[in-house]
């Protein structure tokens, strides 16, 4: 017989061994992440992984939407802070699981819902891609680009008055607030410009690659400072492992959700029964985006994520660019057109609840408020 060869890429490990490998891997491409045998405890819903667990979202969770810009001293330390900061987030991104909500903010028990919840973060929010891009090393001088509507926001939190009244001059505070710091924003924005292209224009030719044809600042800062190439070369050794366990990673994710599914689902509740009208709303509202998503894709997006500052001299314009205009007036329209409706929808249901709520006062006439018609 000859000898057995390397595993194809393609195919994954079942045996016992398998999943103790898929979770250690998991635990390598996540930041602070729990052993095997946390896994094993909370599948038979122990209580000694609830607190592991819980700390386990919490940072990850805080690391995610925080971005390192709160100082660690203004971390809740207590378990009840970091729960009910992980059961707020988990709501704004849709978690739908009843029984995580209801689950004691002492951690006592609920090792099992915290898996799962564990899991659905996993798949909705692809934490090992989330880390693996905020580990890596940025060497060129990067510019946020993004299309995308933010799904996420943050209640403001409003001063209340007397009678659950909200005080108008704290709005106005507010705001000038905001304005304040937007001023501020637009001024250090316009000062970091400044300096950058000073930088690009006197590196101009540097670069070994003519595409690019410039140093960005933490290029001409190993050329200011060579020793501090040896942290340049720490921080790429660190992100080459990072890399690696995230490989490892992919090539055993079947395992981990094949044991999710064998090990787990008897804890799922089966849906609720849906009225034939809320399944109709339901078919509506998806079909029209589906709609608007086949409407889109036939315009060319601008790249979301960090893009790379480089200069370029200004050129002549092109029919290519009048016609890339259009097409975003096109993109602004049917945009515009799907928040009018989602306006509309908004108002109808505003109006329903205002009914609903009038029908309840005695001697009260409801007038519905009229709405301009587009």
């Amino acid at each position: 017989m000859g000898r057995l060869g390397r595993r194809p890429r393609g195919e994954t490990g079942t045996g016992p061994g398998a999943l103790p490998k898929a979770i250690a891997a998991l635990s390598r491409a996540l930041p602070g992440g729990p052993s095997p045998e946390t896994f094993r405890r909370a599948k038979f819903d122990l209580p000694e992984a609830v607190a592991e667990l819980w700390s386990l979202l919490f940072s990850l969770l805080w690391l995610i939407h925080q971005e390192d810009k709160v100082s660690p001293r203004d971390l809740p330390d207590a378990l009840e802070g970091q729960i009910r900061f992980v059961k707020w987030v988990l709501r704004c991104h849709g978690y739908g699981r009843q029984h995580f909500y209801q689950l004691p903010e002492v951690g006592s028990h609920g090792s099992c819902e915290l898996l799962l919840a564990f899991s659905w973060l996993l798949a909705y929010l692809s934490l090992p891609e989330q880390f693996l891009f905020l580990r890596c090393v940025h060497q060129g001088d990067g510019v946020w680009i993004s299309s995308c509507k933010d799904l996420a926001r943050c209640p403001v939190p409003l001063a209340l008055g007397p009678k659950g009244r909200v005080d108008i001059r704290y709005i106005q505070w507010l705001l000038g607030k905001l304005r304040f710091h937007w001023r501020n924003l637009y001024e250090s924005q316009q000062e970091q410009c400044t300096l950058l292209n000073k930088i690009h224009l006197y590196t101009r030719g540097c670069h070994p690659d003519q595409s690019i044809g410039h140093l960005s600042v933490p290029e001409t800062e190993i050329l200011r400072f060579p020793e501090s190439s040896k942290q340049l070369l720490q921080e790429l050794e660190s992100e080459n492992s990072c890399l690696e366990a995230f490989l490892e990673w992919k090539h055993m994710e079947l395992v981990y959700w094949q044991w999710m599914v064998s090990k787990c689902s008897q804890r799922l509740p089966r849906p609720p029964e849906l009225s034939t009208a809320k399944r109709k709303e339901i078919q509506e509202a998806v079909g029209y985006e589906l709609t608007t998503l086949d409407q889109d894709c036939g315009v060319k997006r601008h790249p979301c994520g960090l893009q790379r500052l480089v200069f370029r001299k200004a050129r002549e314009p092109n029919n290519s660019g009048a016609q890339s205009v259009t097409k975003i007036i096109q993109l602004l329209k049917r945009e515009e057109a799907s928040l009018e409706r989602t306006l509309r929808r908004l108002q109808e249901e505003c109006q329903q609840e205002l009914a609903i709520l009038a029908h309840g006062l005695e001697g009260v006439i409801w007038i519905p408020p009229p709405y301009p018609r587009r």
